[in-house]
């Protein structure tokens, strides 16, 4: 009976996801720890480096926060979400685009000989934005995407598109819609990218609220190309002639890690190192 209850256990730990990178923010008490990152002080979970050059009034970043308050509720295992800003100063190396972005720090993999681009792995992450600071329907957001931008999401009007606007948010491959659902203020959308690395393809799970993940879309074959350190957690707008603003918009993120299969599809995500089962 012992040897069969052990046995039980250990498939129990095989079946498991396993965390690879956790971006929960659970390891920062403030978003000023971010700015002790540099090229030669490769500290914390996040590369820093893409955003605008204007400090808060305590000479901290002025384009994250951290806070209990911008996590989803649902999530347990996350102490805090981020709020990501973009406004007319959040502009990078001279460029009109407005852009903060996050990416994973390859120093922060919990196991180095199990890279976040090899295999097939999961990248999770909540997703919201408020009434206040909305973000603008009429220009093109490319957010929490890869170099490439095999996959990623978008929201507001694209290029190419008809009308002036668009208020939907629209999951992508290969700048390609293969989703979308309109995004209304203070509903947050969990998502996680399936992505199989070696076989070459992308499938899209979803949930909203507190509501477990499922398979909404996919797998659908692409050149799954990164190289461990080119997702980008945040958002990038793009300029458009004669809707230019000033406004600042507000994007809150949560629950945000890659593990390796199979995927954890609870909204409480695995505590860092060992996923759960589903």
């Amino acid at each position: 009976m012992v040897h069969s209850i052990l046995g039980l256990a250990f498939v129990g730990l095989a079946s498991a996801g396993k965390v690879l990178w956790d971006g929960r923010f659970n390891d920062l008490d403030s978003s000023k720890e971010l700015d002790k990152w540099s090229w030669s002080n490769q500290v914390g979970p996040y590369q820093y480096y893409i955003h605008g050059d204007k400090k808060d009034a305590s000479g901290g970043t002025k384009y994250v926060e951290l806070s209990p308050n911008y996590k989803n509720p649902a999530d347990s295992s996350s102490a805090k979400g981020v709020k990501i800003t973009i406004d007319n100063t959040a502009k990078w190396n001279g460029s009109p685009m407005l852009r903060t972005e996050l990416i994973p720090s390859p120093k922060a993999f919990i196991e180095p000989a199990q890279p976040i681009n090899k295999g097939k792995v999961f990248y999770h992450f909540s997703m919201k934005i408020a009434d206040a600071n909305k973000p603008s329907v009429n220009h093109e957001h490319q957010v929490n995407f890869f170099e490439s931008h095999f996959v990623e999401m978008k929201y507001g009007w694209v290029s190419g598109e008809q009308g002036i606007s668009n208020p939907n948010l629209q999951f992508m491959i290969g700048g390609q819609s293969k989703w979308k659902v309109e995004w209304k203020p203070q509903v947050w959308h969990n998502i996680a990218y399936e992505i199989d690395f070696s076989g070459g393809s992308v499938s899209f799970w979803h949930s909203t609220g507190s509501e477990p993940l499922k398979m909404t879309a996919g797998p659908f074959k692409t050149s799954t190309s990164s190289n461990g350190a080119d997702w980008h957690l945040g958002v990038l707008r793009l300029p458009r002639s004669g809707y230019d603003s000033n406004a600042p918009e507000d994007w809150y993120f949560s629950g945000v890690y890659v593990e390796s299969g199979p995927i954890t599809t609870a909204v409480t995500g695995p505590s860092s190192g060992h996923g759960k089962g589903t």
